[in-house]
């Protein structure tokens, strides 16, 4: 297999679109006109057995942006199929699990490169789905390059198994063996990057995939599905299933054919899955596997001798950032008393300057994915101002005849530790400050959280970073840098506590989760 790597490139991340190059602009907004006359009013397909099928009816995806549009519409699953889905995962598996793993790996190569041809498009889809503006958007898709990319050499170092210390009458070796049918469960935030990482860890690996996505942002993932077909990937290895939760919500991960669950959502939901999951179904012959992203609390810690500027500016693109939506978001600023009022100046001035509009325009600050989510958050503003002091925001922006989820930046300061505004996930654009003693005592309220996905932690001395490197307890830990921005193959992604089960997508260990150990022994 290490024949095999030898004709790899060196791995490069996928580089970012330069937005303020005219001729960038232009091509990305020539993307905008092309993706609403080749999709908009399109509805589209499940895929069951490698066939399209129609459901049992259809629903709206409305753009979150100005919500009387309808941009596309998906199919409404049946119990029947996704019975049928199941089983045919079940047959293809038979197949794939013993595919050439320089097939697999040359399969997401080829994706890659379609990909990267079709960047701007994909960028357009998913503006208008789940209204990211360019750059949030395009370092999605850049992401989802650079999966294909790590999963392709990945497959191949897997597959080389592990060495094992010698027997002088026998010949032994460690291999990894495939589980089965993993269902893939993925949130609308990120549409394409998290599905497809979940889902190319599973088929690296040799198993099958019932790729479930988020109702809000369908088409982000049938587009990537579709792409890894045209790559050459055997139609019967993936089944896109869309619709509603009491079929594909409790009956997936029920289901007595699904090996395992991945999964990125909601604590809420991400708990109920670990526990259904626990309980064997009639004719069930395994433990299901469950893999579980569940969000985030998390907290940038400036101390005194911290880079000031370059902390306010990591701050609000962290917290600000499509709209605050990211478990990774920095929802928490922990900073020692003596630099308090002059960072709070800092961010608030910076964040005063970002400009609220229509992500199809590039505005810095889109909605939130609903209006639901909107009036969910403002909740948290309206009781935030009995407890703690509001310094910015707080308002629904006037969008004129639009309709959509917008909340406009909002900071508040002296924040108790006891307050939902530092200990619960808002996933909106709402920052809180809180102020720490000394050094140490930032540390213990970054780490006074149910959750433990990102931290960022700014000072200019090792002994403190030392100190920071050891005691904060999250997945994450970004030294002199925003908390949000993993890259796939060199920041392994993955959270600590109530943020989930720790499988660190992108990084060397992932593909263990969709695994199983085998020791054979022959005797000479």
């Amino acid at each position: 297999m290490t024949t095999m790597m030898e004709g790899f490139l060196p791995f490069e991340h996928e580089p970012y679109f330069n937005f303020r190059d005219e001729a960038t602009v232009q091509a990305q907004r020539a993307a905008f006109q092309q993706v609403r006359e080749q999709y908009v009013g399109r509805t589209f397909p499940l895929i069951v057995n490698g066939q399209p099928a129609q459901g049992s009816g259809t629903f709206e995806v409305r753009n979150p942006a100005d919500t009387r549009e309808v941009v596309w519409q998906f199919q409404n699953a049946t119990p029947e199929q996704l019975q049928q889905a199941v089983q045919a995962a079940q047959r293809a598996f038979e197949d794939w699990r013993f595919s050439d793993p320089f097939q697999r790996a040359s399969i997401f190569k080829r994706a890659a490169e379609l990909l990267r041809a079709r960047r701007l498009e994909l960028n357009a889809v998913m503006t208008l789905e789940n209204g990211k503006n360019w750059p949030e958007a395009d370092g999605e898709v850049a992401e989802s390059v650079d999966h294909f990319e790590v999963f392709a050499r990945e497959a191949l170092r897997w597959a080389q198994g592990k060495p094992v210390y010698p027997m002088p009458d026998e010949h032994v070796t460690t291999v990894y063996e495939p589980l089965g049918v993993v269902a893939c469960i993925s949130p609308w935030n990120f549409p394409s990057a998290i599905p497809l990482g979940m889902a190319l860890g599973a088929i690296a690996a040799g198993n099958t995939v019932i790729w479930k996505p988020a109702r809000e942002t369908p088409l982000s993932s049938y587009l990537m599905v579709e792409l890894l077909f045209e790559a050459g990937l055997p139609r019967g290895v993936i089944q896109f299933l869309t619709g509603t939760d009491d079929v594909l919500g409790d009956p997936l991960v029920d289901h007595p054919g699904v090996r395992m669950i991945a999964f990125t959502g909601s604590k809420e939901i991400g708990c109920r899955i670990y526990e259904r999951a626990a309980k064997v179904q009639p004719g069930q012959r395994w433990l299901k596997r469950v893999m579980a992203e569940m969000g985030g609390k998390d907290p940038t810690v400036v101390c005194a001798d911290g880079d000031l500027d370059a902390a306010a500016q990591g701050i609000v693109q962290a917290a600000f950032g499509y709209a605050g939506q990211k478990c990774s978001a920095c929802s928490r600023v922990i900073v020692e008393e003596s630099v308090h009022d002059a960072l709070l100046e800092k961010v608030t001035a910076l964040a005063r300057q970002l400009k609220v509009g229509l992500p199809e325009d590039n505005a810095d600050l889109g909605p939130v994915i609903h209006t639901g989510s909107a009036q969910r958050i403002m909740g948290f503003v309206e009781r935030g101002q009995q407890s703690a002091r509001l310094v910015l925001g707080g308002e629904v922006p006037d969008m004129g005849e639009r309709q959509g989820g917008y909340v406009a930046p909002t900071i508040f300061a002296d924040v108790p530790p006891s307050d939902p505004l530092f200990q619960e996930e808002i996933f909106g654009p709402v920052l809180a400050f809180t102020k720490a003693r000394d050094w140490q005592h930032a540390i213990e309220l970054a780490n006074d959280s149910e959750y433990g996905l990102t931290a960022a932690f700014y000072s200019r001395d090792p002994r403190k970073i030392e100190e920071a490197r050891r005691r904060i307890h999250v997945g994450n830990l970004y030294i002199n840098r925003k908390c949000t921005g993993a890259l796939s193959g060199t920041h392994a992604f993955g959270g600590y506590g109530m943020s989930g089960t720790n499988a660190k997508v992108g990084g060397p260990d992932y593909l263990f989760w969709f695994l199983q150990t085998k020791t054979i022994a022959q005797r000479y």
